[in-house]
């Protein structure tokens, strides 16, 4: 009986396509080691991306695979998750609390971009990873309604603010500063100044991901996250509808002005399902995220139903992934949420850690 050789094995492993990033395992480097013992093999994985609920299944494709090859004898899989920093703007370094700071931005208001940045928050938190979201709406702040939380942070030090914690993942707006209703009549700087303080001066602990809510456009506030906030991707959600895609060709552009990558496109709002009958009507017109993904060269992430059960549950401050977690809706949320983290896993790591400061001193 001809010999188990490693090639072999990782020869196999380059047929189990990974669906959150379309990489094979070995081009991904999630392949980490390969244990031969005469017929029997040991395979470690490892992902660079919260997956708790695709890892069951990666297993066993990984196991299926193996066992097609003549002569195979007892497998073994183990997979895991390490999550690491990427690399941000050129200039800048990243939060010393945070690895990964991703903006979810929109061209346009009302497309639903809060609401979708508060379930990917806690599709990641479901997933596995620890997770922060940031109100950067300074003038409609909107995630403490989303979250069911309000009141003022408490400090335990006088200078810092301690995130508020809701269904497990840290939180930081301007909303719990101020009294419900009271408006920010504020010009651009004071904004920016706001937005960096809201970023600097709240003792985040441990994020493996800080996911940054931006206001619509392409303003003041959108312009000083991309300059002066250490951000590791951009994700754009739009509608299918052709003004709301004209916006949020703005809004893509400028991340890729300021060299911040697009980490893919969500099309929210795609069709309509009618609560009483189950009808499905594309309301906003049909293909526009997809086709909006591929003209720019950037990744569709996934497409949202127009669900009046999305708009409940975010009102009543359980949004769907933790109101309906078994629902089609948040099940979409978690592909989207993992797509989202793989395609930032094959960016490039951050190294600045690993170079020490040069200081030059006369003596």
């Amino acid at each position: 009986m001809a010999s188990i050789e490693k090639v072999d094995v990782e020869n196999r492993l380059r047929s189990v396509i990974d669906p959150n990033h379309g990489l094979d395992l070995v081009a991904a480097k999630s392949v980490k080691s390969i244990a031969i013992d005469g017929a029997d093999i040991e395979v470690r994985l490892e992902l660079g991306y919260p997956a708790k609920t695709y890892l069951p299944e990666l297993k066993a494709s990984v196991e299926a695979h193996l066992k097609a090859m003549p002569g195979i004898g007892k497998i073994t899989v183990e997979a895991g998750v390490k999550i690491i920093a990427h690399q941000v703007q050129q200039t800048l370094k990243p939060h010393s609390q945070i690895k990964n700071i991703i903006a979810v931005a929109s061209g346009k208001g009302g497309v639903g971009k809060s609401t979708t940045a508060v379930n990917l928050a806690l599709a990641l938190a479901a997933e596995g990873a620890n997770v922060g979201i940031l109100d950067a709406d300074i003038y409609g702040p909107s995630i403490p309604t989303m979250l069911g939380v309000s009141g003022y942070p408490v400090s335990h030090d006088n200078k810092t603010m301690q995130p508020k914690i809701s269904f497990g993942i840290q939180t930081m707006s301007i909303g719990y500063l101020i009294d419900a209703g009271q408006p920010m009549i504020w010009r651009g700087p004071m904004a920016t100044n706001a937005l960096q303080q809201l970023l600097r001066d709240t003792a985040w602990d441990k994020l493996d991901y800080l996911i940054v809510d931006l206001p619509p456009g392409t303003g003041d506030i959108q312009l000083t996250l991309a300059q002066q906030i250490p951000v590791s991707g951009a994700v754009i959600v739009t509608t299918p509808q052709d003004i709301a895609l004209i916006d949020a060709q703005r809004g893509l552009g400028m991340f890729e002005k300021v060299n911040v990558p697009v980490l893919g496109i969500v099309e929210n709002m795609s069709v309509h399902i009618c609560s009483q009958c189950g009808h499905a009507e594309a309301i906003f017109g049909e293909g526009g995220g997809a086709l909006m993904a591929e003209t720019n060269h950037v990744d569709f992430l996934g497409a949202l139903p127009l669900d009046i059960h999305i708009r409940q549950f975010a009102d009543s401050g359980r949004p769907t992934v933790v109101a309906e977690p078994d629902s089609r809706a948040a099940a979409i949320y978690r592909e989207i949420a993992r797509k989202m983290a793989a395609k930032l896993a094959l960016k490039a790591k951050d190294f600045s850690t690993r170079f020490p400061n040069i200081v030059i001193q006369n003596t």
